[in-house]
């Protein structure tokens, strides 16, 4: 029987990117949390578009998820570049 938690399976359904920005701890973990947002707001428009959710329910998710990025881009000292 095959590993419930696999790495393969894990890699499937949530894929992660290498970072190749300017190195810090910090800034790795706010890439890590930007992914994570990325793949969550993906699975909330599949679930709305496949009307399993309706939009305002999808749009308080996003937007919940949404305040919590940016709290951590707060926590983690994460300064804008321009």
């Amino acid at each position: 029987m095959a590993n419930k938690n696999s790495p393969d399976k894990e890699n499937f359904l949530c894929p992660r990117s290498k970072y190749y920005g300017k190195f810090t701890v910090n800034n790795l973990a706010f890439n890590a949390n930007l992914q994570e947002f990325s793949q969550r707001v993906g699975y909330i428009s599949n679930l709305q578009t496949a009307g399993k959710i309706s939009p305002q329910t999808a749009y308080k998710q996003i937007q919940a998820l949404w305040k919590q990025l940016k709290h951590s881009k707060k926590q983690l000292n994460i300064k804008d570049n321009k």
